[in-house]
């Protein structure tokens, strides 16, 4: 294999596993900075050594054993560390990782995102952690999507692992009795990490697959760990949305909304399965909000048409919706599904209702959604006025040549 070849063969492993591959040394090493520069120091030695011996038959546990023992000479080059007894703890055993070290892989980034959102640690700390040590986010990427300045959140972070490392916060699944303090965190982190990857924050693409299937992967894992009504929501949830990304942008990555959407795009698979766990979910008694987000995105995806889309069962679940998470994120999708069923002017008294107690007001959606509703009120002016506030703040391209257009057609 040549130099092109290796080198092709080692980014397309840093950019499928190298998250998974952290966890793991995290696993082994306990120490999320150490596992970090151990990540990077096994890929400089792929690249370094690869060329020359070949691509090992198992990489990723080659790249495991090659951090855990650079992570190990680091140790031992540093003074501080010298009389350490745990650098000669991670020596042993001695021997190579070998695949049947790894059987922990698929369940790793689970594990690691259950240290993340461990309650000893500060609630606002745990997507900030998860986002940057499970998903591979800069902090930057973080701040950004969350509106928090960078300093805070690269603090939030350094507190957070240095609590983990001082508290000793163990790094596992926890046992039946802890769950229930810990899966409500475990399950929002999950799908705000898909909600990532169904529609980043900001930058040139609408979506990030890796992030969006990564979820995936995890919500599998969780629903066959935990057999909980609201995990099987979460997933459902997930699916149903994933179901839809083919028909989300256009060949050449404009934005399409979902009333303009090629239906026979959609991934009838993942829809088809999807329901399944909706109905898993409901069957578990009264329903949670992941559940009944998944039974409004069912909805969607039995609509054959945007004109047969059941608007008024919609309006009823968000009602529900509200009543077990009320939010005005939440209200404002129950005012977007009332505009389809009573008019524009119903939906407007909702979100002109939101914005007047102080809320959502640099959501750009709110505003997007406003504008959307004047436009077909026939106000011209004011639907201007609300789509410019919406584009001055969304940070994700596609959306704001969306925006844009709007604006075109209105001032022609």
């Amino acid at each position: 294999m040549n130099d092109t070849a290796v080198h092709r063969a080692v980014q397309t492993l840093y950019r499928d596993e190298s998250r998974r591959i952290l966890a793991t040394l995290i696993r082994l090493l306990g120490d999320f900075d150490l596992a970090e520069e151990a990540l990077h120091d096994a890929f400089r030695a792929a690249l370094e050594q690869w060329p020359g011996d070949g691509v090992p038959a198992n990489p990723k546990a080659w790249l495991v054993s090659a951090g855990r023992f650079k992570a190990i000479d680091r140790l031992r080059r540093q003074s501080r560390f010298e009389q350490r007894e745990d650098v000669e703890a991670l020596a042993d055993p001695l021997g190579e990782v070998t695949p049947d070290d790894t059987e922990d892989w698929p369940d790793d980034s689970l594990k690691l995102i259950f240290t993340c959102c461990h309650p000893a640690l500060a609630p606002e700390a745990h997507l900030a952690l998860t986002l940057r040590e499970v998903c591979g986010l800069t902090t930057e990427a973080i701040a950004a999507a969350f509106l928090t300045p960078v300093p805070t959140l690269a603090q939030r972070i350094v507190r957070a692992k240095a609590k983990i490392r001082e508290a000793k916060i163990p790094y596992r699944v926890p046992p039946a009795e802890e769950l229930p303090d810990r899966l409500a965190s475990v399950l929002r982190v999950v799908y705000l990490v898909f909600n990532e990857g169904y529609s980043a924050s900001s930058g040139a693409s609408l979506t990030r697959p890796d992030l969006a299937g990564e979820a995936l992967r995890l919500g599998r894992l969780l629903a066959e760990l935990l057999p909980e009504p609201e995990v099987y929501g979460l997933l459902a949830l997930m699916l149903l949305h994933e179901a839809r990304r083919m028909s989300r942008t256009s060949a050449d990555g404009e934005l399409i909304l979902l009333a303009d959407q090629d239906r026979s795009l959609w991934h009838r698979e993942q829809i088809a399965e999807g329901r399944r766990w909706v109905e898993a979910a409901l069957r578990g008694g009264r329903p949670g909000a992941y559940a009944l987000q998944a039974a409004i995105a069912a909805l969607h995806a039995e609509a054959e048409h945007a004109e047969a889309t059941d608007w008024p069962q919609i309006v009823a679940l968000y009602v529900l919706l509200l009543r077990v998470q009320p939010s005005p994120v939440v209200e404002l999708n129950f005012a977007v599904a009332l505009a389809m069923r009573d008019g524009p002017a119903a939906g407007l008294a909702v979100i002109d209702a939101i914005l007047a107690r102080g809320e959502l007001a640099d959501y750009h959606l709110i505003h997007a959604a406003r504008g959307d509703l004047y436009r077909r009120l026939g106000d011209a002016a004011d639907a201007v006025a609300a789509y410019r506030r919406a584009l001055d703040l969304a940070k994700q391209e596609p959306e704001r040549r969306f925006l844009q257009r709007r604006l075109a057609e209105l001032a022609g």
